[in-house]
């Protein structure tokens, strides 16, 4: 029973564990794609005279450098720790999710901006030579985008990066839209329509991330981790009488952490304990536990701590 269970939780892990050697090329493939994307787009701005290109090709450029970062990040999160650093520097991983929501919230402001001041003060553009280059846009970040929707759902790190690249695929889509209507009709006032709900699309899926990203920056319980179970969880392993002090935060955008004071009936069953519960709460995705055993007839001197 023992080892299926140990291999049960083996498993478990692996399933919820990202990619890291995937991941590290999906950033790198990313990266080189975007970066060629932005040089093409800025010399198509400049031989076409196109803002909007100009203006699109800065939007992108910015993706580039979030993406660094998250690779970055996720570099530094494989440092060893020292002491000064007494986790490494896996807390980085969440900086960056936090710092990549914002800047995706400054797009979004920039967008709405600039297409307010279109739809007051529409002007002729381009709109076939925006289409194609708009077209290569879907597909380069649509592609990026692709390289991280499996371990979207497992990283908030990662889900950043995959919302920057799926948000720039969306505004692409609006930019080639807008090219063939205008293309097609001279409705120049389509332009900014397109610009503002495209906006509006990425601060909505924008929110949840920048959410989360606080969260964990405050050391908030993680979602998906429900804190009043997990005491329940513990309760309910024999000879356990209560639990107190408990705390739960992120160590990094894939690892949580836990400390927990157990109260215990006597101290000769301890090491059975702390295992069933290590066991217990590698289920529950908690791979980092510090657990203070107490018995009852000894008042906790951290008591007024919390």
């Amino acid at each position: 029973m023992g080892q299926h269970s140990h291999k049960h939780a083996e498993q478990h892990d692996h399933h919820h564990a990202v990619n890291i050697t995937s991941l590290n090329k999906a950033f790198i493939v990313g990266i080189s794609l975007n970066l060629i994307f932005v040089l093409v787009e800025f010399g198509a701005g400049f031989w076409f005279n196109s803002l909007a290109l100009l203006s699109d090709a800065g939007h992108n450029l910015s993706d580039v450098v979030s993406l660094v970062l998250a690779l970055l990040a996720f570099k530094l999160s494989k440092v060893k720790a020292n002491d000064k650093y007494t986790y490494g520097y896996k807390k980085s991983t969440v900086l960056v999710s936090l710092f990549n929501a914002m800047i995706l919230l400054v797009a979004v402001g920039a967008i709405l901006i600039e297409s307010i001041e279109k739809l007051q003060n529409p002007t002729a553009i381009e709109g076939t030579a925006i289409a194609w280059v708009a077209g290569v846009g879907v597909l380069i970040n649509g592609f990026t985008a692709f390289l991280f929707l499996k371990d979207k759902d497992k990283d908030l790190n990662v889900k950043g990066a995959y919302l920057h690249m799926a948000a720039d695929a969306l505004v692409s889509v609006g930019v080639l839209a807008s090219g063939l209507i205008i293309n097609k009709t001279g409705w120049y006032i389509i332009d900014p329509i397109i610009g503002i709900v495209v906006a509006i699309v990425i601060l909505i899926s924008t929110w949840r991330l920048l959410h989360d990203s606080i969260r964990l920056s405050l050391d908030g319980v993680p979602v998906g981790i429900n804190s009043e179970k997990i005491q329940q969880e513990i309760e309910e392993v024999p000879r356990i009488l209560s639990v107190h002090h408990l705390h739960i935060w992120a160590i990094s955008t894939t690892e949580t952490a836990l400390t927990a004071h157990i109260v215990i009936d006597n101290l000769e069953n301890m090491e059975s304990i702390k295992s069933t519960i290590r066991h217990k709460l590698k289920h529950l995705n908690i791979g980092h536990a510090t657990l203070e055993f107490e018995l009852d007839s000894i008042q906790c001197e951290a008591e007024t701590d919390d």
